[in-house]
């Protein structure tokens, strides 16, 4: 089997460390952590979550958001 590099967090590397088991690599360490759960999981996952989702006030609160970031950033430029 070849082998591939790819970048991760700082974050996730340090929780992938901290879930390695005794002569575990990393490479196994991130298959048994993610063993089993694929792309359609996350799919089920994502569509139950956004049910509990009020859509419409976090699209309030984003535009609010970003309102206030332009009037910072006209601001702060000339």
């Amino acid at each position: 089997m070849g082998t591939k590099q790819v970048r991760v967090s700082e974050r996730l590397y340090a929780r992938v460390e901290d879930e390695k088991r005794e002569g575990e690599s990393f490479s196994d360490a991130l298959e048994r952590m993610v063993d089993g759960y694929g792309l359609l999981d996350f799919a089920a996952d994502v569509e139950n979550v956004s049910d509990a989702w009020d859509t419409a006030a976090l699209e309030a609160e984003f535009e609010a958001d970003d309102e206030e970031n332009r009037e910072a950033l006209d601001e702060e430029l000339p």
